[in-house]
């Protein structure tokens, strides 16, 4: 890897990030295109991972305006029964954990439609949930969670906290990822967090995403990828410090920090840093050959999916999701192998999958059109889908999970 003067790490400065993989010019993941828009010309942007050597932050290399990302948003986190229900033993045990009640608050930026902040709620801790997509706080609004329509800032923090609004509790869920100014994120936490408070953050771990191949949950909005190692420096910039870690099967692997101004670091976050260390996460060398093995994945599913259609199947994809736009885009998977993707999300439905410009059809079509092979782009949701997918499986159908290999189940 050659190290790249032009592009400056976002946590730390550093100009000499060195790149890990390019996956070329794709369309933004989750810019679904409506029928009248497919003659029309599409965004397209550079995609490439790239290491910082001083602070070990994997990173990509481009910043998408987030008005342009997040304005109008179709992910919807409570269409998800494993999301829903992860958020409610958190909510449960974070409740029970720090004693919290009515005199207590619990905020949230990118707080999506409320489906974690509604299990504090409805047992009488007060929230607030930070939403910049204006349809999905629309949604949160509507179902009683207090949500503030905006992107979340270190200029916010100083006016919420002027107000009074500090938080016993501060969520960040799958959403440090997506920000470009880490710096200012981390910065706001700390503003708004009571010296006694907590701040929870969950995001895809960067050591499962490289051991597993997982390619595809890189896109423009997933600007950077985590280590423990990485965010603990990022936080000591801004007088918080990570107290306990835990490994969560969520997503195909997240890791979930605790992080605070107060108290000592627990036997788990002391024992993960060591670990990191010693497989190398801090080093160039862990990533040298991710590219080589995403080419070889690409590879063998096209393969798989060629030889099933020339013999006769018929072949769709489950999820209208980013990481599937990545893996459909890069691998050029589209009509030519895929007759439709099909999606729970109702706000999917009807519309067209960027790129590759596949109809988003309901489960339900599943059964009606009966394809014999279905190409499971949310794997992270496995054993959800294949609970729900009961029926199309017992009359014959078959799923191929494409990450760590492509297999079918």
């Amino acid at each position: 890897m050659t190290a790249r003067s032009d592009v400056p790490c976002r946590a730390c400065g550093c100009a000499g990030v060195m790149p890990i993989l390019k996956l070329g010019k794709t369309p933004l993941a989750n810019a679904l295109r409506r029928r009248e828009q497919l003659d029309q010309p599409e965004a397209a942007y550079d995609l490439t991972l790239v290491f910082c050597p001083r602070c070990s932050l994997v990173q990509i290399d481009v910043t998408v305006p987030p008005e342009e990302l997040f304005s109008d948003y179709p992910y919807f986190s409570s269409f998800s029964d494993t999301m829903v229900q992860h958020a409610r033993e958190l909510a449960t045990c974070l409740i029970a954990q720090r004693k919290l009640g009515a005199t207590s608050l619990v905020i949230e930026p990118a707080s999506n439609d409320g489906y974690l902040l509604q299990h504090y709620r409805d047992a009488g801790v007060p929230v607030l949930g930070i939403e910049p997509a204006g349809n999905i706080a629309k949604v949160a609004q509507e179902k009683g969670v207090r949500t503030l329509n905006a992107f979340f800032s270190a200029d916010l923090a100083d006016k919420l906290a002027g107000e009074g609004s500090r938080a016993d509790v501060i969520h960040a869920h799958n959403v440090l990822a997506h920000v470009a100014d880490l710096n200012g994120f981390v910065a706001g936490v700390a503003t708004l967090l009571k010296p006694d408070g907590v701040f929870v953050l969950e995001a895809p771990y960067v050591r499962d995403m490289v051991d597993r191949v997982e390619f595809d949950t890189i896109y423009h909005e997933h600007l950077c990828y985590f280590s423990l190692t990485a965010l603990q420096r990022l936080f000591a910039r801004h007088g918080l410090h990570a107290i306990h870690v835990e490994h969560v099967p969520i997503h195909g692997g997240t890791l979930q920090v605790h992080a605070a101004k107060q108290g000592e670091a627990d036997a788990t976050v002391t024992a993960l840093l060591a670990e990191e260390h010693r497989a190398g996460l801090d080093a160039p060398a862990y990533y040298s050959d991710f590219a080589r093995r995403v080419e070889e994945l690409k590879q063998k599913l096209v393969e798989m999916l060629t030889q099933l259609k020339a013999g006769g199947a018929s072949l769709a994809a489950y999820g209208a999701s980013a990481k599937g736009s990545t893996l459909l885009n890069y691998a050029g998977i589209g009509r030519g192998l895929l007759d439709f993707v099909v999606d729970r999300s109702t706000y999917k439905q009807g519309l067209f999958t960027p790129g590759t410009h596949l109809p988003i059809l309901p489960p339900e079509a599943l059964m009606e059109r009966k394809p014999g092979y279905v190409l499971l782009l949310t794997w992270n949701f496995a054993e959800e889908i294949l609970r729900q997918q009961t029926a199309y499986r017992q009359q014959g159908g078959r799923f191929i999970v494409p990450v760590p290999e492509p297999r079918v189940l």
